[in-house]
């Protein structure tokens, strides 16, 4: 198997870009450090294709692997031939490969293999080859009886003889390959309720759809319902056509002894054949469902680390709560607490204006301007209380409902504990909560992706393959922005491409002992972190404090000589660079041509260009690029809206059906997918991300059940 010609044409890539992508993984390189800094290698492949590409490289080694145990497991069975091994070779997946070992895997005792110990696989064969010489089926089995094997009668030997003849049938790659492609095809999943009382799967108690037709979200419901014991589930098929593939494969009429292999075919289906196939091919749904989960699951995740910081700015972070209190953080533009308290605005307190005059304090004290709060228990009466607050405090204060997903997971946890070892566990929420509206990367990352809440069925999903994509979304959103190598925590720097968390704990140690890194060069001193480790995390941590302007760069060390030899040939200097005078350092780039700068300088046309952004933009954070949160002065109820009201929200969570909005009234509206536009959609995820800000229209309002219908559409109707 040609691997690299595999990956060249699924992926749509040329030969070079592939051999390079490839020789890079196997050398170790980091995804982001690929992506980033070796794309004249690659032929500019970003982050994602390179993840996928890596994801079914390792697949195919491990399918070529697999083929050659199966291939060496029948050569010692002396069952190889021609046929055979081009089977083998030709097999593009893991099913196919299991499908032509099956034969000769090794298996538990069988009804087949105790016909064979009585010696009644010759009567199979014979029987099976349906020659037209041969005599009537119990005539040949007449002479296999043998009461000293068990075989009494020739009825007991035709048994046994059909026995053989069903598990050969079942194991016939071809019979199952087509059967599997029937049911793909025209298959039904079929759901019906298990229990008489009412439950959330009520609306699968009585459900089918075509297998080739069923959304993935539909499929993880009716898995989890069956795991509830709410449901039972299958696939059905019709019977007839099933049989028509063995009977096309199996059968030749017209002869004694078909009739007794079409009874056996019949045997294999129902028995063997049809139960295994359908186990796959909901195995099957169930993977593909997962991916497609996995992949919104990744879309929001990344949106929601990326949303955009607010930055420079003194955040008060209230975890709301009702007989404990409300924990409040005060903290600086830097994420530090600067003081704390537990305020009681809520029942069965109501202390509002003792919980009022706290908070006034703070405000004037440390000069604090945004309030952000938690969306939990207590949050809306809270809320409530900080609009009511804001009139009597200085203009410009504003708040937020943030979510607070994985808040309490934060605060218990041993990194908490290193980080706000003098705060108890609900002050440390508070903390984060306020941390959450200044920087939600450098927050979150603290936090399992899982808890942060942003999935559907995650819960549900291979915990591997979860674990995998979200850490890829993680390390992705974390180099692409870039990290200030003095002020970031060790949770931050342990997802920098190249670093662990040993590496990442060393750096924080060494700027403890040592005072703030001034230079980039400073990295090799620090414990573990050797050449290899510097090459891969060196462009992706800041200085900002830096006297050297690339340090505060994601220009790469390596091609530092490479920047300021592009800055001479401009008639820039380093002094232009940090005072952002190089507005037309692309014409001037251009007027010499791309490639001749390129080549003076030694680098390649993309790496030029990626060095002139950082050049004109030294620091850039992409995440300013975004719409910024939306900050609140008010507060709505669910009784307040009306169908028809124009309301700008959130995204809060993107789903297979739709997305949930934030419009500010403790309860996320659904814009169903069949309300997001004029045009027909495939998927949400066209159109919309978590922490998109978004104009909706209200469609209905149920304040009983809590529910709200919103439209993006232009015309209502």
């Amino acid at each position: 198997m040609d691997i690299l010609a595999l990956l060249t044409t699924e992926f749509h890539l040329k030969p070079w870009q592939v051999e390079h992508a490839v020789s890079l993984i196997d050398q170790g390189n980091t995804i982001p450090f690929i992506a980033r800094y070796r794309k004249e290698q690659t032929g500019s492949l970003d982050d994602q294709v390179l993840r996928e590409l890596d994801q079914r490289l390792h697949y195919l080694r491990g399918l070529q692997k697999r083929k050659e145990e199966v291939a060496a497991a029948i050569e010692q069975c002396g069952a190889m031939d021609d046929a055979l091994k081009a089977a083998l070779d030709g097999a593009v997946t893991l099913a196919e490969v299991e499908d032509l070992y099956r034969p000769y895997r090794p298996k538990r005792r069988t009804r087949a293999s105790i016909a064979r110990e009585k010696g009644l696989e010759p009567l199979a064969n014979q029987i099976f080859s349906q020659d037209s010489r041969c005599p009537d089926p119990l005539t040949l089995a007449a002479s296999c009886v043998n009461g000293e094997l068990g075989v009494d009668t020739p009825e007991d030997a035709l048994q046994g003889a059909m026995d053989i003849i069903a598990e050969q049938l079942s194991d016939d790659a071809v019979i199952r390959k087509l059967l599997r492609s029937l049911m793909m095809a025209q298959g039904i999943v079929r759901s019906v309720a298990s229990k008489e009382e009412d439950s959330v799967y009520r609306l699968y108690y009585d459900f089918s759809e075509p297998v080739r037709r069923i959304p993935g979200y539909r499929v993880l419901a009716i898995n989890r319902g069956e795991r509830e014991e709410y449901l039972k589930v299958s696939v059905d098929l019709d019977r007839v056509k099933g049989l028509a593939i063995l009977f096309q494969q199996a059968v030749r009429e017209g002869n004694s002894c078909s009739s007794v292999v079409k009874a056996a075919a019949e045997d294999a289906y129902d028995r063997l054949i049809f139960p295994s196939v359908e186990r796959e091919i909901r195995a099957s749904l169930t993977e593909r469902a997962d991916q497609a989960a996995i992949g919104v699951f990744s879309s929001n995740l990344r949106r929601i680390l990326m949303q955009p910081p607010v930055k420079g700015k003194r955040v008060i972070g209230l975890d709301p709560a009702y007989r404990t209190g409300c924990k409040v953080a005060v903290v600086d533009e830097t994420g530090s607490i600067l003081d704390t308290a537990v305020i009681y605005p809520t029942p069965p307190h109501n202390k509002k204006e003792e919980a009022g005059s706290i908070l006034k304090s703070f405000v004037e004290r440390y000069n604090a301007t945004i309030f952000s709060i938690g969306n939990g228990t207590a949050s809306r009466e809270t809320e409530l209380f900080v609009a009511q607050l804001l009139p009597e405090l200085p203009d410009g204060m504003s708040y937020m409902v943030v979510s607070e997903a994985g808040a309490s997971v934060y605060s218990a946890s041993k990194l908490a504990a290193q980080e706000l070892p003098q705060y108890d566990v609900s002050l440390r929420s508070a903390a984060s909560i306020a941390r959450r509206l200044q920087d939600p990367l450098a927050e979150l990352v603290k936090i399992d992706p899982k808890s942060i809440g942003v999935g559907q069925y995650q819960h549900d999903m291979p915990p591997k393959l979860l674990d995998e994509a979200l850490d890829g979304v993680v390390e992705n959103c974390v180099n692409t922005v870039g990290v200030d190598v003095n002020t970031a925590s060790p949770a931050l720097l342990s997802h920098v491409a190249g670093l662990n968390a040993t590496v990442a704990k060393n750096i924080v140690q060494y700027r403890g002992e040592n005072g703030a890194f001034s230079s980039r060069t400073q990295f090799k001193k620090v414990p573990k972190l050797g050449p290899r480790t510097f090459e891969q995390c060196a462009g992706f941590l800041r200085i900002p404090e830096s006297a050297e302007v690339l340090d505060r760069t994601a220009v790469h060390p390596e091609s530092y000589q490479a920047a300021k030899q592009l800055l001479k040939i401009c008639k820039y200097t380093s002094d232009d660079v940090t005072c952002q005078r190089l507005s037309d350092l692309t014409s001037r780039i251009q007027k010499m041509g791309e490639q001749t700068v390129a080549d003076q300088i030694g680098v390649g046309v993309p790496t030029l260009w990626d060095m002139a952004a950082e050049l004109m933009r030294p620091g850039r954070d992409p995440r300013d690029q975004l719409p910024p949160p939306l900050l609140r002065t008010d507060v709505m109820e669910m009784s307040d809206l009306k169908p028809g009201m124009e309301l700008d929200g959130t995204v809060r969570n993107v789903v297979d059906f739709g997305a949930f909005v934030d419009i500010g009234v403790h309860q996320d509206g659904l814009v169903h997918i069949s309300q997001m536009a004029d045009r027909y959609i495939r998927h949400p995820s066209e159109l919309l991300a978590a922490g998109d800000i978004v104009k909706v229209r209200v469609l209905s309002v149920d304040v009983e059940k809590k529910r709200i219908s919103l439209t993006m559409k232009t015309e209502i109707g």
